[in-house]
């Protein structure tokens, strides 16, 4: 069955030269971004094709190979599903087996630009002030050894030998869920080149462009049922397919070196000028309430957003939190309608094509909270007005993070603080939410020195663990809409 895939692939050619390095070959990328290119490339041209690196394990590049790097992305629309092979993919390379190997191609001359999904987490930093996060394991490595293991690390090092070698850097281009990605990413990069070498620092710094993007489309994780259901819909067995809902939307700040980028705008990506609107818009009211609903709906034990929102209590509560605590601290971007932009994103959530777990979205609440959600509540508390709803989720997070859910079975919690964080529960929820809020790496000064935004998470925490997340949620619906199916 591999041939088929491989007959589909070599209708192009992909022995072009690469003119991007990918670190983080996750399914988001895969369903995302390299559609995205692919598709520019059919349109105009240009040698945009993709190398991948894993920076963890090899299991990607090992089902990839075999495919000749040819994977299928499957649309899961309510109607019906709809495959496409995507063939962008020159090489697969797997960092910890041959981290000089991602170092050389890095520095190719073809290499255009950088793009990286490493997750919040990859760039370590503190996620409540966004500065390099010093004492970090692989950035004590990495100052010491010309061979990184840090996403961080690669790009320094791969500039430095772009540098000693005459070229000029590439352009570095986040596709992570940061607020300002690309100003945090060149502040991380700037503050590691510094300790390395402070010439290096100056020349990225003058040199060098680190645009913002802001990027979405729900990529739920692939499932061994979907590798059966795509080979009985295609006739070809593909190891390592992605999922995807039809909607997709890249937003991208038009700053590139040299002005070399593939023309994404031919194919839908948006180019501007200021990338912060949508970010802020994206990452508030779907990336938070995503990450609301994945604490609370596991909590209520719900295994999917689309299950949790065919709940009425938890689909009025995410309506809640759109009109009454999101929409109000959003500067809307320009000929954007945010009361339409939240119904898009009810409906894409009720989609029951897209299996999006809760438990998979919960993972690293840690570094996902700041921009997530306490952005929010910190701008509501500074102008005096209470957040239920989305302090009511900053809760749900404390309670998941223990460990344990409402019928006493363990949860996995994947965060890199998990070991910490399962240390903090304590019965008194007093002392449950102090521990929480002397976390500095999660919670900003503000919010960690409000005694009423104290006072308001403990109430919830309490009413949590003694009601459950179900009644919770009715709770805040009922105080906050005189009409919950609203």
């Amino acid at each position: 069955m591999e041939a088929g895939l491989q007959d589909r692939l070599y209708r192009e050619p992909s022995t072009a030269p690469a003119g991007i390095v990918h670190l983080g070959l996750g399914a988001f990328f895969r369903a995302h971004g390299a559609i995205y290119i692919a598709e520019a490339m059919k349109v105009s041209g240009g040698n945009w094709g993709v190398v991948g690196v894993s920076l963890q394990s090899s299991g990607t590049r090992d089902k990839l190979r075999p495919q000749g790097w040819a994977y299928t992305a499957l649309e899961l629309a309510p109607d019906g599903e709809k495959p496409q092979v995507v063939t962008v993919l020159r090489d697969v390379l797997v960092a910890p087996e041959n981290p000089q190997a991602v170092l050389d191609a890095m520095a190719l001359p073809d290499v255009k630009i950088v793009s990286l999904t490493v997750t919040e987490k990859g760039y370590c930093h503190e996620p409540s002030t966004g500065r390099l996060n010093r004492g970090h394991p692989d950035i004590i490595h990495d100052l010491a050894s010309p061979l990184p293991k840090s996403a961080p690390g690669f790009l320094v090092r791969a500039l430095a030998a772009r540098k000693a070698a005459g070229l000029p850097p590439f352009t570095v281009l986040c596709c992570d869920n940061l607020p300002e990605n690309g100003r945090v990413v060149r502040g991380v990069v700037l503050e590691l080149a510094g300790l390395i070498d402070a010439d290096l620092a100056d020349w990225i710094a003058t040199q060098g462009a680190f645009p913002s993007t802001m990027v979405d489309r729900i990529v739920p994780a692939t499932t061994a049922a979907d590798l059966d259901r795509l080979q009985a819909l295609t006739g070809d067995r593909d190891e390592a397919p992605v999922m995807h809902e039809p909607f997709r939307q890249w937003v991208i700040e038009d700053d590139f070196v040299g002005a070399a980028r593939p023309d994404l705008a031919s194919v839908g990506a948006q180019l501007v000028g200021d990338v912060t609107p949508f970010e802020h818009m994206k990452l508030r009211m779907l990336n938070g309430t995503h990450s609301a609903l994945a604490y609370l709906g596991y909590l209520a034990g719900y295994e999917t957003i689309a299950d949790t929102v065919a709940d009425p209590a938890f689909s009025a509560f995410v309506k809640v939190l759109w009109r009454g605590e999101i929409i109000p601290a959003l500067i809307p971007p320009p000929d954007v309608d945010l009361a339409a932009y939240a119904d898009a994103l009810h409906a894409r959530y009720s989609n029951p094509a897209i299996r999006h777990r809760t438990w998979q979205i919960a993972m690293d609440g840690s570094q996902k909270l700041p921009q997530r959600i306490l952005g929010t509540i910190a701008e509501h508390r500074a102008a005096g007005r209470d957040v239920p709803g989305l302090t009511l989720a900053a809760a749900a997070w404390m309670r998941y993070a223990s460990g344990r859910d409402e019928r006493g079975g363990l949860i996995e919690v994947k965060d890199p603080l998990a070991p910490r964080l399962a240390a903090l529960w304590q019965d008194d929820p007093a002392q449950t939410v102090a521990g929480f809020l002397a976390l500095t790496e999660v919670f900003p000064p503000t919010l960690r020195d409000d005694a009423q935004f104290a006072d308001d998470l403990i109430a919830a925490l309490q009413k949590l663990v003694q009601s459950g997340a179900q009644a919770s949620v009715e709770g805040v619906v009922d105080a906050r809409s005189p009409d919950p199916a609203s």
